[in-house]
Order: structure tokens, then C-alpha cells, then sequence
């Protein structure tokens, strides 16, 4: 992990803070540009200037975020310590719809926008391959996030990564959030071998040749790492094109950063998910909470994991989960009453 401190006093111009300074989230890069940008890392550790590790939220969507005004509220006051990306479903047109300040101009070129970027600038007329919309279950869903994750990184400050959704809601006030990750001696990706069919199963549909059936994992897609699994992830050319030759649903957004962080990073790993989801009902999605059901005592419940206990810096604690999904739209005006009652916003 990159140490975050100073040995010289904080540098006000010139060269160095023209190249740190990062590109605005809408740019012109395509994804090959973006990824080999994106993988620059310093091998000296000690940064030349003050810098104040900032928290990348990143929100892969399919369309607007519903509970925007919930993430303005959380987000409020704490300017300077944290960055947003958002990747929505190309077909998605944000012009159609209001945008929340804090998500005004975080959108990320899409695969369909860099695509055309690519055959501007090569001035081709032939395409070299079907432009897809992300798709639950399918391969383009680990590129989007690849492509969250590699626009993030191109803002040195970022230091920890968050993958979220629309149905996603912090389950805590910012100042909790960011002290629990920033301070953080773990990664935190869902890890697991599943010997059912759903598990170690889905390893067989495809023609694995670098990963084992033994080394195969599962885990659930909403993740919590550092800058360095981030860097290494969209590095990766050894075990990410594996993850490209399935044609069904292999669900690679639930082994491939499984797979990858427990080949590569397994020692700092906390194997947990941050993000509360509740799969008690069976079938293929969790449950969703809609308005009727959203209480105090819900929120409660889930603030705690339902008493659960997991490990934190080598101690003990109940604060297990800082997020939860899948919250719906209908839930925004309850969720808005209850954030100072219960997560204690703006405190």
C-alpha cells in the first residue's frame, strides 16, 4: 500500500502538479489509452508533496442514481476527501434527467463512447468488434468496473476504492466511512470456494488455461480496495483475458476479483464484503427493500449485521457493513428522515 506523506513542503506549481493533476472524468482516452495511463505506479513509495488520501466512490448503473439526493447528504461538508465516478448503461441519456450537483459531470466515458473515440481517431470505417451493453452475468459487467476503477486511479489523491450501485446506501456517516477504510490494514473482497454448481460449477463452462479448478473463488461484486489491488487488477494480462472466453452466463463479476485477489493478495485480505446484501429468500437476486418495510429498526439491524461480530485491524468489532443494497427509488423520502436519526449525517 502507498504511503501518504510529505518530504518536502507542499508544492504549489510547476511541472509535477501539472502532471499529477488528474483529467477531467469526461476525456478522450480510449480504453487501451485509459488502462496503460491508468497503470502507472511510482516505485518510491514517499510522495514528494503533501497529499490528502481521498476514497473513490465508484457507481456502476443502469441508468440515473435514484438516491442521489441521500449520497448529497453524506457527501455534504466533506469536500477534499473523496472522489466520484459513475457507469451507466450507454444508452442511458443523463441530459433526460435532473443530475444532483454531486454527481454532475462524474460520468465516465462508456465502451460505445470510447469505441467511437477509437474510430475518430483512427479515422476507421470498419468496425472491429460488436459494441455491447453491460449485462448482468456477462463479461462486459468486469470491464465496466475495470474502466471505473482505471478512471479513478488517474487521480493520484485516490487511494481506496468503493464499488457501489444505484440500490446502494451508506449505512454511516462519511467521517465513519472514510476513518474505517483509509485506516484499514485489509482489502476487502468477498472470497470463498463454492463447490456447488453455482460455485466451482461455473468453472467448467468455460476453457480455463491459467487457473486451476482449486484456485477458482467466488465472492460478491461489491468490493473495498486499495490502490495498489487497483493497480494491479487492471494491469492484470495473465488471468483477466480467462475471464473473456466464456460466452454464457459465467457471472465473472462473482469469481474473477475472488479469484485474482485470493492468487495475488490473499495474505491482506479480510475475505468480506462491506456492502450488506440479504440473500435468505433463495433465486438468483436478493431482497429488496421498498418503502413499506423501511423502518428505524431495519436500519438498526443492518448497521449491525443482526449482531454479527468480524475482524478489524486484528480486533474484534460489530461495525461488519458500511453499505447495503438493493434499496429502491420509493425508499429515498424515509431514507432522507431517518440519515440524521440513525446513520447520524452531518454529525
Amino acid at each position: 500500500m502507498s504511503k501518504i506523506c510529505a518530504t518536502q513542503p507542499n508544492i504549489t506549481g510547476g511541472y509535477l502538479k501539472k502532471y499529477l493533476r488528474p483529467p477531467k472524468v469526461f476525456h478522450d482516452m480510449n480504453v487501451s489509452e485509459l488502462l496503460w495511463r491508468a497503470s502507472m505506479s511510482p516505485r518510491i513509495l514517499e510522495y514528494p508533496i503533501h497529499l490528502v488520501p481521498k476514497v473513490a466512490f465508484m457507481f456502476l448503473t443502469k441508468g440515473p442514481v435514484h438516491l442521489a439526493l441521500l449520497w448529497e447528504n453524506f457527501f455534504k461538508g466533506h469536500q477534499g476527501l473523496y472522489s466520484i465516478y459513475v457507469h451507466s448503461s450507454p444508452s442511458y441519456e443523463a441530459a433526460s434527467h435532473p443530475e444532483s450537483p454531486v454527481f454532475h459531470e462524474r460520468r465516465i466515458p462508456s465502451q460505445v463512447i470510447s469505441f467511437l473515440l477509437d474510430l475518430i481517431l483512427l479515422q476507421c470505417s470498419v468496425l472491429q468488434h460488436v459494441l455491447q451493453e453491460v449485462e448482468w452475468g456477462k463479461a462486459s459487467l468486469i470491464e465496466a468496473v475495470r474502466r471505473l476503477l482505471a478512471n479513478a486511479l488517474l487521480n493520484i489523491s485516490n487511494q481506496h476504492f468503493v464499488l457501489l450501485s444505484e440500490t446502494c446506501i451508506p449505512l454511516y456517516n462519511f467521517s465513519t466511512v472514510y476513518s474505517y477504510l483509509i485506516n484499514s490494514t485489509r482489502t476487502f473482497v468477498e472470497v470463498f470456494d463454492d463447490p456447488s454448481s453455482v460455485g466451482r460449477g461455473r468453472y467448467y463452462l468455460s476453457n480455463y488455461t491459467r487457473i486451476t479448478v482449486d484456485q477458482w473463488r467466488k465472492g460478491w461484486a461489491w468490493f473495498a480496495i486499495d490502490r495498489e489491488v487497483a493497480i494491479e487488477s487492471i494491469s492484470d494480462r495473465k488471468y483477466f483475458p480467462e475471464f473473456l472466453k466464456c460466452k454464457g452466463y459465467c457471472f465473472p463479476d462473482e469469481h474473477y476479483l475472488p479469484t485474482f485477489v485470493h492468487l495475488k493478495f490473499a495474505a491482506r485480505n479480510a475475505n468480506r464484503t462491506l456492502t450488506w446484501v440479504d440473500w435468505s429468500k433463495g433465486g438468483p437476486h436478493p431482497t429488496e427493500y421498498r418503502s413499506p418495510n423501511l423502518t428505524a429498526a431495519l436500519l438498526s439491524s443492518l448497521r449491525s449485521g443482526y449482531g454479527r461480530k468480524c475482524e478489524y485491524n486484528g480486533r474484534s468489532t460489530d461495525v461488519c457493513f458500511l453499505f447495503a443494497r438493493k434499496f429502491m427509488p420509493d425508499t429515498l423520502d424515509k431514507l432522507l428522515r431517518l440519515a440524521t436519526q440513525i446513520m447520524y449525517f452531518s454529525t
